[in-house]
């Protein structure tokens, strides 16, 4: 069973006259694991917070190619831990540390592939930020180098963990409310790309392109709830208010902020993505119908307000039976770790994972699918035409892989 935490009251001021004796409640867990964090920027440094707060892994050591990210990592991070940090000079030192259990990436897209083959090198786990990569190739190239891999290898498809998606995915899957699934909707509303080092993130090149970058987490819950392959996917999008003016280096900014994306699947059930990326605070929005009811769960975060995020989920059954709709949060010091607490439960699986618990994280083949819906979205837009999935994957020599 385990131990319930009171982080209220451990981090009181008043409570500091609770030495380490006397703990209990307070006490935290004994780190179980040595961490490797490869990348150390806005990600990187939520990783770090939120494996400390987890407290079943210490982070031991940290890599990045820039030492001013590695000294702001390193300054905020003794701001609530007191444990020594190892500064790697390269790569290979990171990922062959032979005192580190688990190796971390959260670098920028366009380095995963590379640093994702140095790491599984080791046999060690790994856990690899979303997308998995740019490009459908070397996404591939990842499944297939994990068909012998032994040791857990996690895609950081974090939305799954959102409190209201697993909700969402337990009222549909598990308890079966709406009956069987016919129709997805899914929209994100925000505003643009944040400021990234060398701002990779507005280019597609970097990126992979705004629908692998930002929206590989709607296609992966699209594809969960659906519980089938996509058969046919077409799209419609572009720039319309976005970076029309940004350059760098003398290179314009080529990446979409507004799409709209439908996707038939093989079981009949259809889904459509809308995304824009010039709203004012985030909105997310997933309704799902059934032949019993409808689901609906949102979440709104205003910006600007500073106010705490607020997701609910309703299930609509009118005379079908007992509608409801709910409040839905974690813990406050969860919620305010990072993506709402996305992260921190993602970081429980990964725990679970190296402890031999089987989970429903998301595994390289997965985190394939979620970059080949979002591809073919990108193609659908530059042609102006549907795209048939079959037909995308013998292109892309991707026939294989999709079996595993």
């Amino acid at each position: 069973m385990t131990k319930q935490r009171l982080r209220f009251f451990e981090r009181l001021p008043s409570q500091g006259h609770i030495t380490d004796v006397d703990k209990y409640l307070y006490q935290p867990p004994e780190p179980k694991y040595k961490l490797v964090i490869i990348g150390t920027g806005t990600i990187g440094q939520e990783h770090m917070y939120v494996a400390t707060l987890l407290g079943r892994a210490q982070v031991h050591g940290i890599y990045d190619r820039s030492a001013h990210s590695m000294d702001v990592a390193e300054r905020n991070f003794k701001a609530y831990s007191e444990k020594p940090l190892v500064r790697y000079a390269n790569l290979h030192e990171a990922c062959a540390d032979k005192d580190a259990d688990a190796i971390m990436i959260c670098t920028p897209n366009y380095t995963h592939f590379d640093i994702f083959k140095t790491a599984i090198a080791t046999g060690k786990p790994v856990f690899l930020e979303k997308p998995m990569a740019t490009t459908l190739e070397h996404a591939a190239a990842m499944v297939s180098a994990c068909d012998n891999y032994s040791a857990p290898v996690q895609i950081g498809l974090q939305y799954r963990y959102k409190a209201q998606y697993v909700e969402a995915v337990h009222e549909i899957a598990v308890r079966k409310a709406i009956g069987d699934v016919k129709t997805i909707s899914l929209s994100e509303y925000r505003p643009p790309f944040l400021d990234k080092v060398s701002q990779w993130n507005k280019f597609s090149h970097y990126s992979g392109g705004t629908l692998i970058e930002k929206c590989c987490h709607y296609f992966d819950l699209m594809n969960l709830i659906a519980d089938a392959k996509p058969e046919r996917v077409y799209a419609s999008g572009g720039r319309a208010v976005n970076f029309h003016e940004f350059e760098q280096e003398g290179v314009a900014s080529d990446i979409d902020d507004h799409a709209f994306v439908i996707v038939d699947y093989q079981n009949g059930v259809r889904g459509n993505f809308t995304l824009n990326m010039f709203s004012h605070k985030f909105t997310e929005e997933l309704i799902v119908c059934g032949d019993q009811g409808r689901l609906l769960a949102s979440e709104v975060f205003d910006i600007h307000q500073r106010s705490p995020c607020e997701a609910s989920i309703s299930v609509e059954l009118g005379e079908a039976g007992a509608s409801r709709s709910t409040k839905v949060s974690y813990a406050s010091d969860i919620e305010a770790s990072g993506h709402h607490g996305a992260t921190f439960y993602e970081h429980e699986a990964f725990m679970d994972q190296l402890d031999g618990v089987q989970q429903s994280s998301a595994t390289v083949v997965e985190g394939l699918w979620s970059i080949i819906v979002a591809a073919a979205a990108q193609q659908s837009i530059a042609c102006g035409e549907p795209v048939i999935i079959e037909q995308f994957l013998e292109t892309h020599n991707l026939v294989e892989q999709i079996k595993r």
